[in-house]
């Protein structure tokens, strides 16, 4: 367990408060996970965003009717900070009997309040229901390999050593699987997600990227780390001239993570699939 982590209001009982209340957000520093990983905070291997979507999005207007919306909020992968996601619910839900007099006006107090917590600047949307809905779902870019017959009998911690490449063979691809599984770190709850790999490198075999993947099925880690092992141990490997790792994550109260990793500057489009 990430040791700020033992503070946060994850995996306790906790008083939902219904106005706001912007000192319920948790910031857990995400500096002692990338020394597990060899990373320094100075010079990060990686650029990229965390999306968090929140479905949960409520506050009255000065007539005192109640709106409901969907959030976006986009949290820079060089943040210093994440925000632990029971404590960024709990804030959400101090908004439900809040007043503001726009959506603008809630717009700006998220963007300071989630800022403050992360470190660096994070934009918010605020979308209307209608407007998601009008975007659908979306299929994954690239070949999904989860069809592929391999056996599999590594799930406990990430095996980098199952990877494997054809090291006289240059591709560009993307390819996807809907198979990756951990648990978080606290509860021990499973955390369901998607994952891309879109490269130019040495050529990856599938079959060894989805043993990999499923390796990460008993592992213990919040989304934003199984994404950062990914994609270092991939481009330890691969070599590439760029590669882009992302994974979209089932949502769990009411909110889903998103966390995006990459070689060079990216701006992905923040869609749905079928199980968001």
């Amino acid at each position: 367990m990430h040791p700020a982590a033992e503070h946060s209001p994850l995996g306790k009982s906790s008083e939902y408060i219904s106005t706001y209340t912007p000192s319920l957000l948790f910031p857990i520093p995400r500096l002692a996970k990338w020394a597990e990983l060899g990373v320094s905070g100075d010079a990060l291997p990686w650029q990229g965003v965390d999306y968090w979507n929140c479905f949960e999005l409520s506050w009255l207007l000065p007539s005192g009717k109640p709106v409901v919306a969907i959030g976006e909020f986009a949290i820079p992968a060089a943040s210093p900070n994440i925000i632990e996601s029971k404590s960024f619910k709990l804030y959400l839900n101090s908004l439900n009997q809040t007043v503001f007099a726009s959506t603008e006006a809630l717009q700006a107090c998220l963007e300071q309040d989630l800022s403050a917590a992360a470190g660096k600047p994070v934009s918010v949307r605020v979308r209307t229901l209608a407007e998601v809905e009008g975007e659908g779902v979306v299929a994954l870019p690239g070949q999904c390999i989860d069809g592929l017959d391999v056996a599999i009998n590594n799930y406990e911690q990430p095996q980098p050593q199952l990877l494997q490449c054809d090291a006289d063979r240059v591709v560009e691809e993307a390819v996807h699987s809907h198979l990756l599984k951990s648990n978080c770190p606290v509860t021990g709850q499973p955390d369901w997600g998607s994952v891309v790999v879109e490269y130019k490198g040495l050529a990856l075999d599938h079959g060894s990227l989805l043993t990999y993947l499923v390796s990460f099925r008993q592992h213990a880690d919040f989304h934003e780390q199984c994404v950062e092992r990914i994609y270092l141990d991939l481009k330890r490997l691969l070599k590439p001239e760029h590669l882009t790792v992302y994974a979209r994550y089932v949502r769990r109260g009411g909110l889903d993570i998103n966390p995006y990793r990459s070689t060079g500057p990216i701006s992905p489009r923040n869609l749905r699939l079928v199980r968001q």
